[in-house]
């Protein structure tokens, strides 16, 4: 008993591993620092008890709590640099760490610090959680095997991969739950989704015996949709609201947003998805404003070669007004799961689908192992933009260490041919975000 108190109340600490920067009197505005600079968050709805909160309360048999995973100064995910400082504090021991789904194989022995060190190698390393899927009964393809580093016993008809936590901010504006749509149902609303998501998280990752009951999960949902998370400050600039900046959470959410508000298969799409720092840079602006400016008109504007005989630019994907998610529930593929992409550290599934003859390596099926579908091999959701700076690294399985390596990932893979500046100029502009 005395282990799992002194374990459950780090877990509530690791909420603030990061430098906290300000917290107003209700606790509800919080403010951290990130590699970037400042960003806050904002939290709708009473003051905060962060021990009896839903969000915050163990409602399983393994301490987990939503926050073991999602940490306000993370930005609401989990980053390794304090991940690895949750296994050093608490021997490993603290919630997060568990076989059921944070080590590398289901069951791992982690008996020890440092066997613990390496079941749990990926989530130390990667900020990686291990999702097990069963492939769908009439999958389009066959599996025909598996190259898994780690050599974890396999289970007949399912398969093993290893994602980032998603952030449990700016919820408002998602069009689709998990990274393969997984928990998005077209029949009901994104609140009804979130419900789901929230019953399936607590018998899942926190081992819950029982679903939790509708007040709490309404309570979850209602803490979710009410929380905004922005960069409010960045090093050389200061304020993103000043010189008509439109920095950081409380602009957000404002925003409107509904389902499909900038389709970009409709006529009224408008590639000006994010009018953020329109006004930097003009007049005394400084030249730091200036690069976040240009940053936003890369963004917006510059047209590269999506896909075959086909024409985009960044908005064009991440097209939600100001939030840059997609504003309709649609699975991408931009290549980080190609068998090209693939690191020793994750596994290698080939595929064969009968219908078309084809072979396919991926280090993760995405939305396929969800539809079936051999079209859907390598696709996920497009992420919010907001906060970004807060959760490196990025991509589904953290592949991108940094801003830099998203902005070289995606100029190399699209063959944009940006400049050194337009690159330097991207990054200052997502990394105000």
């Amino acid at each position: 008993m005395y282990k799992f108190v002194v374990f459950t109340l780090i877990g509530v600490a690791a909420l603030f591993f990061a430098k906290l920067a300000g917290q107003d009197s209700s606790g509800n505005i919080l403010q951290f620092r990130d590699p970037t600079g400042v960003f806050t968050t904002i939290i709708g709805g009473p003051p905060l008890q962060f021990t009896n909160d839903a969000f915050f309360r163990s409602l399983g048999t393994n301490g987990r709590t939503c926050a073991t995973c999602h940490v306000a100064s993370d930005g609401w995910t989990i980053v390794p640099a304090h991940i690895q400082q949750r296994f050093s504090q608490s021997f490993g021991l603290d919630p997060l760490f568990r076989t059921n789904d944070g080590s590398n194989c289901a069951g791992a022995d982690a008996s020890s610090p440092d066997k613990a060190k390496v079941a749990y190698s990926l989530l130390l390393n990667r900020g990686l959680i291990r999702v097990q899927l069963p492939i769908p009964a009439e999958a389009e393809y066959i599996l025909v095997s598996v190259d898994d580093p780690y050599h974890c016993a396999a289970i007949p008809g399912y398969i093993s991969v290893y994602r980032r936590p998603l952030p449990a901010t700016n919820l408002k504006f998602l069009s689709s739950v998990m990274w393969d749509g997984r928990e998005t149902f077209p029949e009901q609303s994104m609140v009804a989704d979130l419900a789901q998501q929230a019953i399936d998280a607590t018998v899942g990752h926190a081992q819950a015996l029982t679903s939790p009951d509708i007040e709490t999960v309404n309570a979850i949902v209602a803490f979710e949709m009410g929380t905004f998370t922005a960069q409010t400050e960045t090093e050389g600039v200061g304020s993103l609201n000043q010189s008509g900046g439109l920095g950081g959470p409380q602009f957000l959410s404002l925003q409107p947003f509904f389902i499909g508000i900038n389709d970009p298969v409709v006529s009224q799409f408008d590639p000006q998805v994010f009018s953020l720092f329109e006004q930097f840079g003009e007049g005394s602006g400084s030249l730091n404003q200036a690069s976040i400016r240009r940053g936003e008109t890369i963004f917006n504007t510059r047209a590269f070669t999506a896909a075959p005989g086909r024409t985009g630019t960044c908005s064009g994907c991440h097209n939600t007004p100001n939030s840059g998610n997609h504003s309709v529930a649609a699975s991408l593929t931009i290549g980080v799961a190609d068998a090209a992409h693939r690191t020793q550290d994750l596994p290698l599934f080939t595929f064969y689908c009968p219908a078309t003859q084809q072979t396919i390596q991926a280090s993760d099926p995405g939305r396929a192992l969800i539809s079936g579908k051999c079209a859907d091999i390598g696709k996920f959701k497009v992420p919010s933009l907001r906060a970004l700076a807060t959760r490196a690294p990025y991509f589904h399985d953290g592949s991108a260490a940094s801003l830099n390596d998203v902005v070289e990932f995606y100029d190399n893979h699209f063959q944009i041919g940006l400049s050194v500046q337009e690159k330097t100029d991207l990054v200052a502009f997502l990394g105000s975000l």
